[in-house]
């Protein structure tokens, strides 16, 4: 896959899907193997459980992960323990959780290993930082169902988006709803100076003057946001919400005003649906980001886990022709 080469210029990757079964743990096995091939040191974690012989909704096969030697891995205690590998155990963090403290191990011989890993991206990212002293050339963490968070480029460096016939058995839908994500992943940057200037802010809905400096308007959440109060205009139409930004959100501005610019921190903290981000835009609204996410690659599952299968090239082209990209089914790696 010619991603392989983009990966290689990045010192961490999360691998996150649109939805469980899109073939994510196909594409980690794939990269774990071509990494292997090429002498590259690599640590993985997951933000899930991954590598599970069978899955827990649908108790359809799943393939496991693949370690090779010398890669370091972080998992649980209780799943360090059913490793199918020969390993050295290099740090036990003091931290626990439901399946016992969180472990980093080295591979001595090849086998398998099930991922669970951190359940914050605070914690993530002082794993990856952990790693990265253990002279890993690059962290991988793979996703779980609805946690894109580890895709901020705040944790990880750049991200590959998994979509298949999970997400939608119709062309079409599925199309429209890997559409917009990836609109979302790939919204437009601020300047690097207004970025600055609001990078340390951390809560509550500002004003950006024509400046570009932030006034805080005293509003913690949308849902403090006046039905008639128009003072927070008074510096402009653009706004910085530092938080999650909501279809409430999106709905009280554009009804306010047209012409908004919404700026956030990146596209893991909108949790807004096609319908309102429509309506914002129609509104000559527009969002924009303090750091977007690098996308290397989007990879396509053509199978359902209830067994239905997608025409694979007819569903290439029509996500690539829509994302302006190229799509990889990735059940066509050969190992």
């Amino acid at each position: 896959m010619p991603f392989i080469r983009d990966i290689l210029q990045h010192r961490s990757l999360s691998i996150v899907g649109l939805e469980k079964n899109t073939g994510k743990t196909v594409c980690l096995n794939y990269i774990l193997h071509r990494m292997n091939e090429l002498g590259v040191h690599v640590g993985v974690t997951s933000i899930g459980v991954d590598g599970e012989q069978v899955d827990a909704v649908f108790a359809t096969a799943k393939p496991e992960i693949t370690l090779y030697e010398g890669t370091h891995f972080i998992t649980s205690e209780q799943h360090y323990m059913k490793r199918q590998l020969v390993s050295v155990l290099e740090h036990v963090d003091s931290r626990r959780t439901a399946l016992g403290p969180l472990v980093t191990a080295r591979v001595l011989v090849r086998g398998k290993a099930l991922l669970s890993g951190a359940a914050t991206t605070g914690v993530l990212r002082n794993q990856i930082e952990q790693l990265d002293s253990m002279g890993v050339d690059i962290s991988i963490v793979d996703g779980a169902l609805s946690r894109l968070s580890l895709a901020s480029p705040t944790v990880t460096e750049a991200m590959i988006l998994a979509t298949g016939a999970a997400v939608s058995a119709n062309v079409k839908q599925l199309v429209s709803k890997t559409k917009f994500l990836h609109s979302l992943i790939c919204l437009d940057e601020v300047n690097p100076e207004t970025r600055e200037t609001l990078n340390n802010i951390e809560s509550g809905i500002w004003a950006i003057d024509s400046e570009q400096q932030p006034h805080d308007l005293g509003i913690r959440s949308a849902f403090l946001i006046g039905a008639s109060d128009n003072k927070m205009f008074a510096y402009g139409k653009t706004f910085f919400a530092a938080g999650a930004v909501s279809d409430r959100l999106l709905k009280m501005l554009a009804a306010k005003e047209n012409g908004i610019t919404l700026i956030t921190r990146d596209f893991t903290k909108l949790f807004i649906t096609p319908e309102a981000y429509t309506e914002f835009t129609r509104r000559d609204g527009r969002l924009l980001v303090l750091q977007r996410s690098r996308l290397i690659a989007v990879t396509l599952n053509p199978t359902s886990p209830q067994g239905f299968l997608l025409d694979s090239k007819r569903t290439c082209d029509a996500l690539s022709e829509a994302l302006q990209t190229p799509v990889y089914d990735v059940m066509k790696i050969e190992l």
